[in-house]
C-alpha cells in the first residue's frame, strides 16, 4: 500500500512538471510574440514621429519666428517677439466698426474680419478673413518704422465662392 501511493505520488509529481515545462514554454513563445510585435510598432511610431518633425520644419520654413534674417531686421528696436507685436497690431484694425480697411469686400452676412494671421518673413503677412459665412484670404506688406508704427498694404486679395 505504501508503495502504491509513492507510485501515485511520482506519477502525479511528473505529470505536474510536464504541464509546467509545457505551459512554460508556451508562455515564453506568446510573450517573444508580443515583443516582436510592440517592437514592430515603435519602429513604426518612431518613424511618424520623424515624418511629424519633418513636416513642423516645412510649416515653420515661412516664418517670421524662424527666420534669422528677417528677425535682424528688428534687432535696434529691442521687441521680444516682433511676430506677436505686428499681429496684435493688424488685429487693431478689427476693432473698427464695420469691415477691415484692409479688405476690399463688403461683408454679406456680417462684417469681414481678419481671423488667422501667418507673418512670412519682415515684409508679408498672409491673412485669412470672414465674415462668418464668406471667407477669403489677403496679402499684405508691412512696415515697421523705428517708432513702433506699423503700415499695412493690402497687395492681394481673393473671396472665396460659395458652391453648393
Amino acid at each position: 500500500m505504501k508503495k502504491n501511493i509513492f507510485l501515485y505520488l511520482f506519477v502525479f509529481t511528473g505529470l505536474i512538471a510536464l504541464y509546467l515545462f509545457v505551459s512554460s514554454g508556451t508562455l515564453a513563445d506568446t510573450m517573444n510574440d508580443k515583443i516582436n510585435k510592440l517592437e514592430a510598432e515603435k519602429v513604426i511610431l518612431q518613424d511618424s514621429v520623424q515624418q511629424s518633425q519633418l513636416n513642423l520644419l516645412d510649416m515653420q520654413y515661412f516664418s517670421l519666428e524662424n527666420n534669422d534674417d528677417a528677425l535682424a531686421y528688428y534687432e535696434h528696436l529691442n521687441i521680444k517677439d516682433p511676430a506677436r507685436y505686428i499681429a496684435d497690431k493688424l488685429l487693431e484694425t478689427n476693432e473698427q466698426k464695420g469691415n477691415n480697411p484692409l479688405i476690399p469686400y463688403e461683408g454679406m452676412e456680417n462684417d469681414f474680419k481678419l481671423n488667422k494671421i501667418k507673418i512670412l518673413n519682415h515684409k508679408w503677412i498672409v491673412v485669412d478673413f470672414s465674415d462668418g459665412k464668406y471667407w477669403g484670404e489677403l496679402l499684405i506688406k508691412y512696415e515697421l518704422k523705428d517708432d513702433m508704427g506699423v503700415d499695412f498694404t493690402m497687395m492681394d486679395h481673393l473671396l472665396y465662392t460659395r458652391s453648393n
